[in-house]
């Protein structure tokens, strides 16, 4: 018997496939395939981190400048009822006494004023503005022909706004505006 002879042809085949499969699992391209995976889940990982910690230094700053909103919202009523308080006092008493505890009572309220304004809690001023449901509660509609329809007249209670949140709503009267005056019809034929 005969050994085969090597066919010239086969050898050439096989040494081309064996330069493929090299190329496709060659440790370079393999390794450089492996790396651009793991810089993009790097460059993933670090840009999701950066994210958290910028969230979370969002929820710190806020949770500072907001912290005090249920404080301040009931504060609020109370510096609603010392006002109210002082406004029923009589401004022209001959009594110096009751002067002197007037004067007291407008020098607390100063500084109550100033406190709120040092947490950023500011008073809205509605009147002569339009309506904006953003900031107001219209509580009821006033005849009023010299204000364009929707202008509030009457602030019933105060707006807080602390930074730039709502604390709390305005309590307005706004004006109805200039009544349409109805068609006559004519109805002879």
């Amino acid at each position: 018997m005969t050994e085969p002879q090597a066919n010239p042809q086969d050898e050439e085949v096989s040494e081309a496939d064996a330069t493929e499969t090299e190329k496709t699992t060659s440790p370079e391209t393999g390794s450089l395939a492996e790396i651009a995976s793991l810089k993009d889940q790097v460059l993933r990982a670090l840009a999701e981190a950066e994210n958290t910690r910028r969230r979370a230094q969002k929820e710190r700053d806020d949770t500072a400048k907001y912290a005090v909103a249920n404080f301040a919202k009931e504060m609020l009523n109370v510096s609603d009822n010392f006002n109210r308080a002082l406004d029923a006092m009589p401004q022209d008493t001959k009594d110096p006494a009751l002067k002197n505890l007037i004067t007291g009572l407008e020098a607390t309220g100063r500084q109550m004023q100033a406190t709120l304004d040092r947490f950023g809690i500011k008073k809205l001023e509605p009147l002569g503005q339009p309506f904006d449901p953003n900031f107001h509660r219209v509580m009821m509609e006033v005849d009023d022909e010299d204000q364009p329809a929707g202008t509030v007249v009457q602030v019933l209670q105060a707006g807080y706004v602390i930074h730039d949140r709502l604390l709390r709503e305005a309590l307005v009267a706004v004006a109805k505006g200039k009544q349409a005056t109805p068609h006559q019809v004519d109805t002879s034929a």
